[in-house]
């Protein structure tokens, strides 16, 4: 349903909300989806007492790797052309992953004194999710920043939003897709640029995008909550 309302003429589609590649409709709704779960569910038996660290590094930096190479088909393909739109959303999104990468590396050395591989591939799948929705309407200036922000708001949200709030989302799901999607969502609102592909955020005169951006991350968070109590329940 979400995808059809932005992607197939639905209400969020005629309302002008952007999302190149799937923001809202994979991101958002999957991480809100993941939250609620790992709610209901509770935590795993000595949750919060032993370490849970993944069995494999080796493996996670190469599904990281593999992540990274094949964004570049959903989100610079989701243009379903070869011409200068998917070339920009090819480059933003190699953009916006090495920044996220830098960032959370850089976060996570300056805080907890020693950066980790995990955290590296955390920040390339968090600048790669914040970048999904705008990768066909922002800059490569603009996909600096994006990931930029990413990587330190997605290790803030793992290190110290997770454990303030108490659930136990084992991957991460609603810390990097969930609120790097919403941020990936705003930002396209703040930096879409009409020389990209016509479409104008808020920094080049158009402040009603913003305001649809906001609209649709709402919608999209109360739909996949509700409709995922309904499914779990």
């Amino acid at each position: 349903p979400v995808a059809h309302w932005v992607w197939g003429g639905g209400w969020m589609g005629e309302m002008g909300a952007l999302d190149f590649a799937g923001g809202n409709v994979v991101h958002i709704n999957a991480g809100v989806a993941g939250l609620v779960l790992a709610i209901v569910l509770g935590k795993r038996k000595g949750y919060g007492r032993d370490a849970m660290f993944p069995s494999s590094v080796t493996l996670t930096a190469l599904g990281a790797a593999l992540l990274w190479f094949g964004w570049f088909g959903f989100n610079a393909g989701s243009q379903l052309a070869a011409d200068g739109i998917a070339g920009s959303a090819f480059l933003v999104t190699n953009t916006s992953a090495a920044m996220g990468a830098l960032a959370w590396m850089f976060a996570e050395w300056y805080f907890s004194k020693r950066p980790t591989v995990l955290g590296i591939a955390s920040g390339v799948v968090a600048g790669l999710v914040a970048i999904t929705p705008g990768a066909g309407f922002v800059n490569l200036q603009a996909s600096l920043i994006i990931g930029l922000v990413a990587g330190v708001f997605g290790y803030f949200s793992v290190s110290t939003l997770k454990l303030k709030l108490g659930y136990d989302d084992s991957l991460d799901a609603f810390g990097v897709h969930g609120l790097c999607g919403i941020w990936g969502a705003i930002a396209t609102g703040l930096f879409a640029c009409p020389a990209i592909s016509g479409k104008s955020g808020l920094f080049y005169g158009n402040p009603k995008q913003l305001v649809i951006q906001l609209v649709s991350i709402v919608a999209t968070i109360a739909f996949s909550a509700v409709g995922t109590l309904i499914v779990v329940y």
